[in-house]
């Protein structure tokens, strides 16, 4: 096991000019499982194969404990790799698959099959080890490929959207299985995905990135209570939180003819930038229908049993109708067309910069 420092690491790919990693500045500790998530083409692949060895450094280093691997070739950095797409040999056994790296490495065949078998008890793979890959589902053939990366004793696990090509529920329970092994096995783990649930529920860490920088690195519940800007307070969350500019004055905004109060401090940060819109963030689950709070008319109902998700419309500071999500009792006869009432928590209301997109308040 060991830690994993990326030092400025910076990737941009032959014919670019912008960075598909920009500088990024990230450590994570000895056996910690880290998720680095953000949208398409935010730089968290190609991050994990810089690590990996996949990708070449163009700026900057990464280290594996207190090993300079920036120019040190795959084969060496002691790491073990699962990728979406399993990547199993399909004339191979389970345990064929499983063995075949140690095979390569030169591992003695007593060696390889106490180590098997040990992998497979862990993965509840023993009834299948003599099976093909076709012969397996798809959460198996995923379990087989955690396998052959355990049986290494690799010092890092690096995962890359494993759980992608699996249907929603059994996405669930291997994610929960994916977890509840890291922490058993402890070792140091970078997963990648794009799916923000899989990076809250998972992760001891999460860092969001976008366009190749590193917007926020921190726990999951801090990343949901404290988003150091309106991306990262957009992108974690579900629902998304809603995002609408609106109107300063003395004393808060106004949103649909409702004033909501803010502190000072907020309001006096927004001033010194010369700014008189915030944008205010209200996630969902801090919105309730009630006889007070602003109009809002409701476009699209979707109910869920105990809950119900709200669309509605309210109109921005510049007069441009935004549609936000308010979380209700699935109980609740609300239907399209109608105009309701929404209060908020004003204890969880958060406050980002129009034009740099910073949080007011974290």
């Amino acid at each position: 096991m060991a830690t994993v420092r990326f030092d400025l690491a910076t990737r941009i790919y032959p014919g670019g000019t912008v960075p598909a990693v920009d500088q990024l500045e990230l450590e994570i500790a000895d056996g910690e499982f880290l998720v680095l998530v953000g949208p398409s083409g935010c730089g968290k692949t190609t991050s994990l194969r810089m690590l990996a060895g996949l990708e070449e450094i163009n700026e900057g280093r990464v280290w594996i404990g207190d090993r300079d691997v920036t120019n040190v070739a795959p084969k060496d950095r002691d790491i073990a790799m699962v990728f979406q797409n399993y990547a199993l040999y399909p004339h191979m056994t389970v345990a064929e698959n499983m063995g075949f790296g140690l095979k390569i490495a030169g591992v003695n065949k007593a060696e390889i099959a106490t180590r098997v078998a040990e992998a497979a008890k862990i993965l509840d793979l023993t009834p299948y080890l003599e099976r093909k890959p076709k012969a397996l589902s798809g959460g198996q053939r995923q379990r087989v490929a955690m396998g052959r990366a355990i049986v290494r004793n690799p010092q890092v696990f690096l995962m890359d959207e494993p759980l992608s090509n699996l249907d929603a529920k059994l996405r669930v329970q291997t994610r929960t299985q994916i977890a509840s092994l890291q922490r058993r096995l402890g070792v140091t783990t970078v997963y990648v995905t794009h799916d923000q649930t899989e990076a809250m529920t998972m992760g001891d860490r999460v860092a969001v990135m976008k366009d190749g920088l590193l917007q926020q690195v921190d726990t999951p519940q801090n990343l949901y209570d404290k988003p150091r800007n309106a991306f990262v307070a957009g992108f974690i969350g579900s629902p998304a939180m809603n995002l609408v500019d609106v109107a300063t004055d003395a004393s808060g905004v106004t949103l649909n003819g409702h004033h909501v109060p803010l502190s000072q401090d907020v309001l006096g940060k927004a001033a010194a930038e010369g700014a008189s819109t915030l944008t205010l963030g209200l996630r969902p689950e801090d919105l309730h229908l009630s006889n007070d709070g602003f109009e809002m008319l409701v476009d699209l109902v979707e109910l869920l049993g105990a809950d119900a998700y709200i669309y509605g419309e309210v109109t921005d500071a510049s007069g441009e109708t935004k549609m936000i999500t308010v979380r209700a009792d699935g109980r609740i006869a609300t239907q399209r067309g109608e105009t309701v009432r929404v209060a908020l928590n004003p204890e969880n209301v958060h406050a980002f910069s129009v034009a740099t997109g910073l949080s007011y308040i974290n």
